[in-house]
């Protein structure tokens, strides 16, 4: 008789191998709600009356200059190579124009470093100062 009733208990307690997926959909639907009241909170809504302009939106900057180091340390300003006095007359005038003139700095990988810093130094003393150096986007392997 206890041989019958084992086998039974046995068999009503089968292992089930299948997941049980509703307490993650619970949990998940707890933090959709949690998500969908605190999101609301999260934004500031501060009430300002602004003011009003008659001018409409300025138009982008100007382009940017391009000031290119060659690996023969001969320097061009976008398209025009510039002898080496010639540069910092050429620097003074868009300085006059433009003091907030933006300036890409594009140098050779064989360029040394000094080279370099002398170039941007002499922008810096002249008054040219957003200056900011390109580069290519590493490439991944």
């Amino acid at each position: 008789m206890s041989a019958g009733r084992n086998r039974r208990t046995r068999e009503a307690f089968e292992e089930n191998h299948e997941i049980n997926v509703t307490p993650f959909i619970d949990v998940m639907l707890v933090l959709l709600m949690i998500f969908m009241v605190a999101a609301p909170l999260a934004t500031v809504d501060i009430p300002v009356d602004l003011p009003e302009a008659n001018r409409t939106a300025t138009p982008s900057e100007q382009e940017p200059l391009l000031l290119t180091v060659h690996s023969n340390l001969s320097i061009s300003l976008n398209d025009e190579v510039l002898p080496p006095e010639g540069l910092a007359s050429a620097l003074r005038q868009l300085a006059k124009e433009n003091p907030n003139q933006r300036i890409y700095i594009r140098a050779d990988k064989t360029v040394p470093y000094g080279e370099l810093i002398k170039v941007m130094d002499q922008l810096q003393s002249i008054g040219l100062h957003k200056v900011a150096l390109v580069t290519l986007e590493a490439s991944k392997k």
